[in-house]
């Protein structure tokens, strides 16, 4: 837990999302029909979701580790994950939602990504409402974890391989070729690898401020 408190990949996070706003927005990207400047929600939309796995990943870590000791540090930080996980899949939505209204014509048109991605978000909702609604503190730590570690298969599942069955507008679903395979040339990989980096590192951040507030409060809560 001593990585929380270094300074140099949380500067490395600033610098890498303030790189990511020059270069994606300056540099010149491929005249695509359909798509055209929209393409620079690459660097956006793509990276929110990045950021939203790397800390959903950390949030099945700790609960595993919480149900192996039972420490509540170890819960608190999984709950805390999770919630800037939701953060960041907001994010991801809503900037979906955006390209797709000038790209698509319409916000949402029930494209089976759109809609799997949905489900996977109330998923993750109802874990909320499921810690919420337990009182004993442990009974609470270990129901969560328990259901924190088979949500996120579930959300990967939902979102990374039932749009590939189907027909989905999404690139690299539904036989629509990846954005890699026929347009991300070597200037938009300049923007976007250090945007994934930055995102990831950025939400990492969030869920350790936020784990370090619920800590506090914990603490201060045991001793009154």
């Amino acid at each position: 837990m001593k990585f929380i408190y270094q300074t140099w990949w949380k500067a490395l996070a600033v610098l890498l999302i303030f790189s990511t706003l020059i270069t994606g927005l300056l540099l010149p990207v491929p005249r695509l029909a359909i798509l055209h400047e929209t393409i620079r929600n690459l660097y956006f939309h793509v990276p929110m979701w990045m950021g939203m796995l790397s800390v959903f990943v950390i949030s099945v870590v700790f609960s595993v580790m919480y149900l192996n000791t039972g420490k509540e540090e170890y819960d608190l930080a999984s709950v805390e994950c999770v919630n800037t996980g939701l953060l960041f899949y907001a994010l991801g939505l809503v900037s979906g939602m955006l390209w797709a209204k000038y790209t698509w014509g319409e916000f949402w048109s029930g494209d089976p990504k759109q809609n799997s991605a949905a489900i996977a978000f109330l998923l993750y909702c109802a874990y909320l409402v499921l810690r919420n609604s337990i009182d004993e503190e442990q009974k609470r730590g270990k129901i969560s974890a328990i259901y924190n570690i088979f949500a996120f298969p579930i959300m990967v599942v939902l979102i990374f391989v039932l749009p590939r069955m189907t027909d989905s507008l999404h690139p690299g679903n539904g036989g629509n070729p990846a954005f890699g395979k026929y347009d991300l040339d070597n200037g938009m990989r300049i923007a976007f690898y250090p945007a994934m980096a930055g995102w990831s590192l950025l939400a990492i951040w969030i869920a350790t401020i936020r784990y370090r507030i619920r800590l506090i409060e914990y603490k201060r809560n045991s001793i009154d």
